[in-house]
């Protein structure tokens, strides 16, 4: 089993960055594909980005393509989530996950564990 705990989460100005953390223990994170969710208030939980575990694939929403940059240094047992050209539509509880299945999935069924979460909120 692997513990899950985000930060990095904050008040940011629309157009500005942020930089998520997502730090693991328990477990090696070589041995999970990782992904990040986010919620908004009154919305279900979304996929935003996930990398496989060797961090050479990757997968993005359509929504923060371009803007949003996942990885991982497996060394160290984390995941990062680089936020650029925040929108205040990028509002939202940021949530860290590790799938056990190799395959790299939008599916939030799919992932077996997840983080507390982190606020991110970016104003207009």
């Amino acid at each position: 089993q692997v513990q899950l705990v985000e930060s990095g989460g904050g008040l940011v100005q629309a157009g500005g960055s942020l930089r998520l953390s997502c730090a693991a223990s328990g477990r090696t994170l070589s041995s999970y594909v990782m992904a990040w969710f986010r919620q908004a208030p009154g919305k279900e939980r979304e996929f935003v980005a996930a990398i496989g575990r060797s961090g050479t694939t990757t997968r993005y929403a359509d929504s923060v393509k371009g803007r949003y940059t996942i990885s991982r240094d497996n060394a160290k047992n984390t995941v990062a989530l680089q936020m650029n050209s925040l929108k205040p539509e990028d509002t939202a509880v940021y949530y860290c996950a590790a799938s056990v299945s190799p395959v790299i999935t939008a599916t939030r069924g799919r992932y077996d564990y997840w983080g507390q979460g982190t606020q991110v909120t970016v104003s207009s």
